[in-house]
């Protein structure tokens, strides 16, 4: 089952990039008490995540913390490692990245994609929320092949 506005972020573990390296974070913590725009994307360093989506939150960032989020964070199904390096080329210290290592996060909302036919096995989808209080305030998925309503142009419109 796919999660929807009003439903509350379930309780899993991913791996935040930290400047010390990779820390452990339980989703139900991390998104209490704060509003936090999150994106997916199905893989770090790809065409356009790299090329669009990431950096529409990098260049959208003061915007969205002027609009009432408080945190705005990246989560791909790619260990913390791979998240850190891409953050250090194309991000900034306005993301926070976190890592879906395994996918647990992306089957547990229900958004994953399969990509074996591009040789990247199962994937989270791309798509993006507004997460108030741990309940999902906005939820914006993205069809196949897609890149519209995750944008942070979106995102902004809609806040």
């Amino acid at each position: 089952m796919t999660i929807a506005t009003g439903d509350q972020i379930p309780d899993v573990k991913l791996t935040k990039v930290g400047a010390e390296g990779p820390e452990p974070v339980q989703t139900g913590e991390y998104f209490k008490g704060r509003k936090v725009a999150i994106f997916s994307v199905p893989g770090a360093f790809t065409p356009t995540c790299s090329a669009k989506h990431l950096p529409g939150f990098v260049e959208k960032a003061a915007d969205l913390k002027a609009k009432g989020i408080d945190e705005i964070a990246c989560t791909a199904v790619n260990d913390a490692f791979v998240l850190g390096a891409w953050n250090q080329r194309d991000g900034s210290g306005d993301v926070t990245m976190l890592a879906d290592g395994n996918g647990d996060f992306a089957q547990a909302l229900g958004l994953t994609m399969d990509g074996t036919g591009f040789g990247m096995g199962q994937r989270g989808s791309r798509w993006s929320a507004v997460i108030n209080d741990g309940k999902v305030e906005q939820l914006n998925v993205e069809g196949p092949g897609e890149f519209k309503v995750s944008s942070a142009d979106y995102m902004l419109d809609q806040l």
